[in-house]
């Protein structure tokens, strides 16, 4: 069983505000209309705290960390 976490994307919640990109600029890119392109990689352990935080500070709560498989 993989320990790693990915970045998951509630679409029917996200309205583009790209706090997340500003969180994780290395992990999420904005398209041209301001939504999160994730770039679905395993979320490394020394970065996992700043992604808690950018799914803690998504003025929506569309953003989270899920264990496993990007998905």
């Amino acid at each position: 069983m993989s320990t790693a976490q990915h970045i998951d994307i509630d679409w029917t919640a996200c309205q583009g505000h790209g706090l997340c990109a500003d969180f994780l600029p290395e992990h999420i890119t904005l398209d041209e209309w301001g939504y999160p392109l994730v770039d679905g990689a395993p979320v490394p352990a020394d970065t996992v705290r700043r992604a808690r935080r950018a799914a803690a500070d998504c003025p929506v709560l569309a953003l989270a960390l899920i264990p496993g498989q990007a998905g």
